[in-house]
């Protein structure tokens, strides 16, 4: 049997989207879209604003977001450039590079063969790979997808030497590395690894009888426009930029079939969260399964695999946001992108942001922040009008300045932009690009007021909340607070 991918066409996939449509019963509902046209839409228009003040402030060329609410698409923004050279703009169906998030749709279609009887998630994979070296014969399915089946992670040039090679499929990708020792005994430790995710894709081939990318295609994400990295025709994908140096400069793009499970696909915004609300919506997988995709995976001592601020799922990274909400959520980094997914299970909401450069971001938090304007305001909100223009006095790391500040009132939002000067200059000194080192200040409501805003700083969006009458406070990380005062 041949797994080379297949290929479809323009009209096929208009064909596939009908046909999706009709299997959900109805056709997608629209989102409201500020790529092309101002929204009427007041929190269609504030996540706007939101994304535009980021690009605005961290120098990444082109991003590209969408939330999902409800059962359906609530909003697709766009911010910047996909080719900058040409003054392309970012639009609805401009495609970026999905880094490491293609790692829970290669785990969403690992449960999925599960669900249907055709995988055993802890059984060892050699007994599906005969091929495969002894050393790596006992790791199972659910230990690759929770980076504790031992499998290291790219070394030395690997990234520069194997995306010049055209790899068909994943069996012949996992030659690259499974004659390399195993890190540490199955699922005794965590260690991260996109090469644990290749041997998925392997693994995935063989029980499903195709090629990754069609069972990703069919089965996984029908009718949506994520596929193979590069696959986009010219007119919508993206180019990929490097800002590290300065000015952004163009990014020699790379084949990624070496490692098309773990961080090989590519999508839109709006495809991206789609994939999340059918997860939600219990269109890919039973609700008992994606429970369980939920559930911490446990080493062999019982412990839950637990990295920084999150555990670790069947491929999901578990955690709660600063409300208290549980998420589950994955990020992604590679050249020429950065990009997250992060779905509230509990409340039917999912939100993608999507970007073709690299850099220095809290990812998490700026999705947050784009989904707050959907989302109902939490309690106990401390009410502040918009400040007038002046001086602000602030805190940061227990060292006190003052700024000048500038505030207005935009469509009814109140909008600020701060000069950033010490401390916080060398607070964001590790940012990539910081054009004019100037914060900006983003209600997320239309009222005149600014209870509560996003923070725009070259790291990300944070939370802006009002702590008394003229007072606000932000959370930098878990150490670092910004206190501000007019």
């Amino acid at each position: 049997m041949s797994l080379t991918p297949s290929r479809t066409t323009a009209g096929a996939g208009l064909v596939t989207a009908c046909a999706v449509a009709m299997l959900f019963g109805t056709a997608p509902a629209m989102a409201a879209d500020t790529c092309s046209a101002t929204s009427s839409d007041a929190a269609s228009a504030t996540s706007q604003r939101l994304l535009q003040a980021l690009v605005d402030t961290n120098g990444v060329p082109g991003m590209g977001a969408a939330v999902w609410r409800d059962g359906h698409v609530a909003w697709t923004g766009c911010a910047g450039w996909r080719d900058v050279e040409a003054r392309a703009p970012v639009e609805r169906d401009t495609v970026f590079r999905l880094a490491s998030v293609s790692k829970v749709i290669a785990a969403t279609g690992a449960a999925k063969l599960a669900e249907e009887g055709k995988l055993d998630i802890d059984m060892p994979v050699g007994d599906t790979l005969p091929w495969l070296p002894q050393s790596w014969s006992q790791v199972t399915v659910r230990q690759l997808v929770a980076h504790v089946s031992g499998a290291p992670h790219y070394a030395g040039n690997d990234l520069q030497v194997l995306s010049r090679v055209r790899y068909p499929t994943a069996r012949d990708a996992v030659g690259i590395f499974s004659g390399r020792p195993l890190l540490s005994a199955p699922g005794t430790a965590y260690h991260y690894s996109s090469w644990g995710y290749t041997l998925l894709g392997a693994v995935i081939e063989a029980r499903s009888g195709e090629h990754f990318l069609d069972y990703v295609r069919r089965h996984v994400a029908p009718g949506l426009a994520i596929h193979a990295d590069g696959d986009a025709p010219a007119t919508q994908a993206s180019l990929l930029y490097d800002i590290e140096q300065g000015e952004a400069r163009r990014v020699r793009h790379t084949d990624m079939s070496y490692t098309w499970p773990g961080g090989g696909l590519a999508a839109t915004p709006e495809a991206l969260v789609r994939f999340g609300g059918r997860l939600l919506g219990n269109h890919i997988v039973s609700a008992a399964r994606w429970q369980a995709m939920q559930q911490p995976t446990r080493l062999a001592d019982g412990s839950p695999v637990h990295e920084r601020d999150y555990e670790v799922g069947f491929g999901w990274r578990l955690g709660h946001d600063a409300d208290g909400a549980r998420i589950a959520h994955h990020a992604g980094i590679t050249p020429g992108a950065r990009s997250v997914l992060v779905v509230w299970p509990e409340q039917d909401t999912a939100t993608s942001v999507l970007s073709n450069a690299m850099w220095v971001s809290a990812m998490e938090p700026t999705a947050r922040l784009l989904t707050a304007p959907f989302r109902p305001a939490p309690d106990g909100l401390v009410a502040a009008a918009c400040p007038a223009s002046g001086r602000l006095s602030g805190t940061l790391e227990r060292a006190r300045f003052h700024v000048p500040a500038s505030f207005r009132i935009e469509h009814g939002r109140c909008v600020g932009e701060l000069v950033a000067d010490e401390p916080l200059r060398t607070f964001f000194a590790s940012a990539y690009q910081w054009p004019g080192q100037r914060l900006r200040i983003v209600s997320l409501v239309a009222d005149g007021s600014l209870s509560r805003a996003a923070l725009a700083t070259p790291f990300g969006l944070y939370e802006l909340r009002a702590t008394g009458a003229q007072r606000w406070s932000a959370t930098l990380n878990a150490k670092t607070t910004l206190e501000l005062a007019l």
